[in-house]
């Protein structure tokens, strides 16, 4: 395999991704850094900075029809580290999967519109492997030559993330997303918040209070923080 010159920062794999050929592509690799470890959310850490979540074209199908898909998104998003998706299958993989286009690109652009997500492609565990050693090496290079301008940037994309997902909620644009951001201090606070605490928020009224209730009132996430 080819890889552009320079070190590589860690990679972590998760233990179920032995058998997926990409661990054993990334061990032929003689400076990389790779530990094998348990995650909990994704497929591969990379420079403990982002994490991918791996999904060949079969199980990308399976887990759109029951629904999975984007409940893993939703996981992703709300860890702090940047997330992507990578896509691995030939083109015949595609086409036999027997899901209409319609609903793929959908959930494309849910995926990177509404979870800002990055979505990559790879053909097969080499080039995935390859799309890994890559952004290793290109975090290695931008925190070594800027490490202020990487940090702001990772603030920037969180806050873009935040917004995006509350702009997902019914009623609500970009003015109410960050007035609900500015009052609540994150994504989780909000979701949990009451009807009359959201009415509380500039923007927002009881019709959009009572909606947004709707979509996450059975859905309760937990303890809050500011995530």
């Amino acid at each position: 395999m080819y890889y552009m010159a320079g070190p590589l920062a860690p990679i972590v794999a998760d233990d179920r991704e032995r058998a997926s050929g990409i661990v054993n592509q990334l061990r032929e690799i003689p400076d990389i850094d790779l530990r094998i470890e348990h995650l909990l959310v994704g497929d591969f850490v990379v420079s403990g900075q982002i994490i991918f979540e791996r999904k060949r074209a079969d199980d990308f199908a399976a887990s759109l029809i029951d629904g999975r898909l984007f409940s893993q998104a939703a996981r992703l998003v709300k860890q702090p580290l940047r997330s992507a998706c990578i896509l691995e299958g030939k083109t015949e993989d595609w086409i036999r999967l027997g899901v209409r286009r319609e609903a793929l690109q959908g959930a494309l652009i849910t995926l990177t519109l509404i979870f800002d997500l990055p979505v990559f492609r790879s053909i097969d565990p080499s080039e995935t492997a390859r799309l890994l050693v890559y952004s290793s090496r290109q975090f290695s290079r931008l925190h070594r030559a800027e490490p202020a301008y990487a940090h702001r940037a990772k603030a920037k994309r969180l806050k873009t993330r935040r917004l995006r997902l509350l702009q997902s909620l019914p009623g609500v644009g970009p003015d109410r997303a960050r007035n609900l951001l500015e009052h609540f201090g994150g994504v989780r606070p909000c979701l949990l918040a009451t009807i009359e605490e959201l009415i509380d928020v500039p923007g927002i009224g009881q019709k959009t209070a009572k909606a947004i209730q709707e979509v996450v009132g059975s859905e309760r996430l937990g303890p809050a923080n500011n995530g």
